[in-house]
């Protein structure tokens, strides 16, 4: 364990446990910014230190009123809570969708323990661990004044998690509940014929599930557990106009361009522990500069930077060299992993050896630095970060003591893949996000030392998964053998955060995040073991055998487990750092006028 994550690994674990014992066994417009103030002098007017909203709530307030912009530099893979796969957006939707469950409003590690948001309690699971049972509070509404129904959540489950048209969000209720070969409800429309959901009454919701499922209290605090009323929903339209159960509702969105949310009057208080509903309007700008992101934060034209990534290189420069404007940043652990898949599909990254060599001659200094050296995270040698529970340190392709590559060995394993003298690949990355065209970079300087020479393919984050390197088919066509992304647990477990990316049921064709396309039998029963096993101690000790199982077939290969630098401008209120984001809690936030 390393010495600078141990305080966020034990919260981690404490709270898993915790949770599981209590589930039964286990952005343009508006008119509020500080415009005029020079950056330093905003700052210099806070008295929030460095990283202080990592550990409390900075520039508490309740006052209400202004307009909270936000900027990102692409565009969502969509606003409907049911068809994202964003850690960002998993927060973000938060404004406007309520799932069945969530996590504490707090930061450390209170704020990883699991409270209900619809329903009125943790799942009630029966005795063979194969039924979980919620009931919701009554009188929660839509925006349009209607109540909320169990039958909406069955649809949205339903629509979420079977159905080909939307691709992008996880399908794990498609793997675990005993639907039988139901088609999803846009093929047919009778909901009564998914018998994966059971709802005996208006405010029952039953979930029946193929077999155990430890976790699944974790599973429902994922935003497809936002109810849908099956009238209202458009199919892949329905992102542009969510129905709202939150306290903002939306008032317009240009897709690709901004969402602007207003306040949703028959959002209640009084049954939701962890929002709040303090300015007026929420505006986003989509499609935005990087490092004119920075500079409107630092200037206070803006408040937030959407992504939560941190950053860019010229910012974080600026306000790293200036004690006033590091003061207004916070420099947390997130939950990601920031790494490579090499895809075992596609040629000559289906032999070992040659994912061996690259593995090898990558010089993981060079790669670390896009991300701000060790201020942008640790080197990463595994699949699971240290801040995932079940995490154990190994390095199974150790380069160097200064972690700059072994390049004998690499051309070892070469020699040993049938390309002594290497061989050309393609690389995919997201092309807005400068850190990791960055570090696409630093990998083609790294392997072309061996001869292995790559050439960067750049295509935009918003279809990435949907269109890009999450299509099998697309990625085979055009030979893509690495794809850079990142990874952050769906909840804080081994199982959270390895099931979408190693699974082989989970390899989609479209919305498919194990780009290694790995299908190891092997792995795939560790995890129904894990998810199956109710004591978390032994649960734990399987996700690190799934973990190095992962790293012997040399497809994955960790950069960093990642560390942020985020700006809170002064102007932003409630701020602190959400231990299941990684990044600041999107539904406390206020601006001062």
């Amino acid at each position: 364990m390393r010495k600078t994550n141990a305080l966020a690994f034990a919260a981690l674990g404490t709270v898993l446990t915790m949770g599981l014992a209590a589930c039964g066994g286990t952005a343009g417009g508006g008119g509020n910014t500080s415009s005029g103030n020079k950056a330093t002098d905003g700052a210099a007017a806070s008295t929030a230190k460095y990283n202080d909203a990592y550990t409390k709530v900075v520039n508490p307030s309740d006052a209400k009123g202004g307009t909270l912009k936000f900027a990102l530099t692409n565009e969502p893979d969509s606003t409907d809570p049911g068809n994202t796969y964003y850690a960002w957006n998993w927060n973000f939707t938060r404004l406007y969708a309520r799932p069945l469950m969530t996590y504490t409003a707090q930061p450390g590690e209170a704020g990883l323990k699991l409270v209900p948001d619809l329903a009125e309690s943790a799942g009630e699971v029966s005795a063979d661990g194969k039924t979980w049972t919620y009931k919701l509070k009554k009188g929660i509404k839509y925006d349009d004044g209607t109540e909320v129904k169990a039958a909406d959540i069955k649809y949205a489950v339903a629509r979420s998690n079977f159905t080909d048209e939307l691709t992008d969000g996880p399908k794990y209720f498609a793997l675990y509940l005993d639907a039988g070969d139901y088609k999803g409800p846009y093929k047919d429309k009778n909901l009564d014929d998914f018998k994966g959901i059971e709802t005996p009454d208006d405010y029952t919701v039953v979930f029946k599930l193929k077999a155990p499922f430890s976790e699944f209290d974790f599973l429902v605090s994922n935003p497809q557990t936002a109810p849908v009323p099956q009238a209202k929903d458009t199919g892949v339209d329905y992102e542009k106009a969510v129905v709202s159960t939150g306290p903002y509702k939306f008032e317009s969105y240009e897709v690709g361009k901004q969402l602007n949310l207003v306040r949703n009057t028959n959002w209640d208080p009084a049954t939701d522990t962890t929002r709040k509903q303090l300015p007026d309007r929420i505006e986003v700008q989509y499609g935005q500069n990087g490092e004119d992101i920075d500079n409107r934060l630092i200037a206070g034209q803006i408040q937030v930077d959407l992504a939560g990534t941190g950053m860019q290189p010229a910012g974080r420069a600026k306000v790293v060299s200036d004690p006033k404007l590091k003061d207004s940043t916070d420099n947390p652990f997130t939950p990601f992993n920031r790494y490579a898949m090499m895809s075992t599909k596609v040629k000559p990254f289906d032999n070992v050896e040659c994912r061996k060599a690259v593995q090898y001659a990558t010089d993981k200094t060079a790669t670390q630095a896009p991300w701000g050296g060790p201020l942008g995270g640790e080197i990463g040698t595994t699949a699971m970060t240290p801040t995932t529970v079940g995490y154990k340190q190994f390095d199974l392709y150790p380069n160097g003591a200064d972690h700059k590559g072994d390049l004998t060995k690499a051309k070892e394993a070469l020699t040993a893949c049938g390309q002594p003298n290497g061989f050309e690949a393609n690389l995919a990355v997201r092309g807005d996000r400068t850190k990791e065209v960055q570090v696409a970079e630093a990998l083609q300087a790294s392997l072309a030392r061996v001869g292995i020479k790559l050439t960067i393919k750049k295509y935009p984050s918003g279809d990435w998964s949907a269109q890009y390197a999450g299509k099998p088919d697309f990625v085979h066509k055009n030979n893509l053998g690495i794809m850079i992304a990142g990874w952050g647990a769906d909840w804080p477990s081994g199982f959270g955060f390895l099931s979408q990316i190693v699974d082989g049921r989970a390899i989609k064709p479209s919305g498919n995040y194990n780009q290694m396309e790995l299908n190891d039998p092997a792995i795939n029963e560790l995890l129904d073991k894990g998810i199956q096993t109710p004591d978390a101690t032994a649960r734990n000790e399987i996700w690190a055998q799934v973990d190095q199982k992962v790293m012997e077939s040399a497809a994955f290969m960790s950069f960093v487990y990642e560390k942020t630098l985020i700006f809170r401008p002064s102007n932003l209120t409630n701020v602190y750092v959400h231990p299941a984001w990684g990044m600041y809690d999107y539904t406390w936030l206020g601006v001062k006028q």
